[in-house]
């Protein structure tokens, strides 16, 4: 703990150093400054009043171990001693938690693109289950759901389907489902009754829109391309070029947009895709490590790849990473994901945790 006691020090002098600034009227009457201050205040709050509790049962325990030696006072000490040392143990855990470097991006809304994989025609159907599942979550969670550009299969569902989903702690949330999800199920196209297993693959990136692009994309490497919409548009369909196609030639990075009414609208949504793939891209060190990086992230698609395996006939979902099985697929494909997704926050936690000591 003794490194944690060095961090939490240090949060402690800042939080005295905060008390004292909002209560200056120098930085009073500058309200950008307060309001600044005052939430850094309100976030490192917290963690300083559990740091105090800390102590004082600290205190507390030292001073009930000396009353041990006595005879008399030993038996009425040794409960109260068994529950301070358990509220201590459980406020180390909280203290550390809340002392991990903060994913920049946890705070962000998200891109998010789900594409059927290995599986031809049950692959796309089961991408539109993906879709379903998590617009359901979304709306549990009371975020904003909305498809932004898709490709329907020939079967139904989608061979790819962009979603941006914004909210209170979005990325935080989801993007730990980034990788190849598995299924295995009688697919409605089999006469015979056999099990197939197919694949979709998911993206998580963070939305990038506060950010001015003009720092890392020049507009003279973008191509912009207009042309007729094929899927969306009502009325509009081959009667306007309102679909837009980006393509970010350094990188080769391509979007393309179709699903809203007009062509400044699509120019704008793929404007908002583009510069977060682009800074997906950026974020890591060169091509070769991006490269390898999304390959990690999203699998090729094949069968062998997975994070996740749905299996239909016997009603059960297992995340593969942290060895979870739940006997509840009807309700995790309806959107009741955060047993899973909690349980992939906490085995976060737990191994940046291990890091940290």
């Amino acid at each position: 703990m003794d490194k944690i006691f060095a961090q939490i020090e240090k949060v402690v002098q800042r939080f005295d150093e905060l008390n004292e600034l909002i209560s200056d009227p120098d930085v009073i009457s500058n309200s950008d400054r307060y309001t600044k201050y005052l939430k850094e205040l309100a976030e490192i709050t917290p963690v300083v009043n559990d740091y105090q509790n800390y102590q004082k049962i600290r205190k507390q325990i030292e001073e009930d171990r000396e009353l041990l030696s006595d005879k008399e006072m030993a038996p009425l000490v040794k409960d109260e001693l068994s529950d301070l040392e358990t509220r201590e143990r459980n406020l180390q855990e909280k203290i550390k938690i809340a002392l991990m470097p903060k994913d920049p991006n946890d705070d962000k809304n998200i891109i998010m693109e789900i594409r059927g994989a290995a599986g031809g025609d049950e692959a796309n159907l089961f991408a539109g289950d993906l879709l379903n599942m998590y617009s359901r979550y979304a709306q549990s969670q009371g975020w904003d759901f909305q498809i932004v550009d898709h490709t329907e299969g020939e079967a139904g569902g989608f061979k790819e389907v962009v979603a941006n989903i914004s909210g209170s702690k979005v990325y935080s949330k989801l993007k730990f489902e980034s990788g190849t999800h598995r299924v295995q199920r009688v697919p409605v196209t089999e006469t015979q009754g056999r099990i197939h297993t197919s694949t979709a693959t998911v993206a998580v990136m963070p939305e990038y829109e506060d950010v001015n692009t003009d720092d890392l994309i020049d507009p003279k490497d973008v191509r912009e391309d207009v042309y007729r919409s094929s899927g969306a548009g009502g009325q509009h369909i081959n009667k306007t070029s309102s679909a837009v196609r980006l393509v970010h030639i350094p990188t080769g990075i391509k979007v393309e947009m179709q699903d809203q009414r007009s062509q400044q609208q699509n120019r704008a949504k793929a404007w908002q895709i583009l510069r977060s793939r682009i800074y997906d891209h950026f974020a890591q060190e060169n091509r070769q490590q991006y490269d390898q990086d999304r390959r990690t992230k999203i699998g090729t698609g094949d069968r062998s790849e997975r994070i996740r395996t749905y299996n239909f006939p016997q009603n059960r979902v297992t995340d593969h990473r942290i060895n979870l099985t739940l006997n509840k697929l009807d309700k995790v494909i309806d959107g009741d994901l955060e047993e899973i997704i909690d349980a992939l926050i906490i085995a976060d936690q737990t191994k940046r945790l291990e890091e940290m000591i």
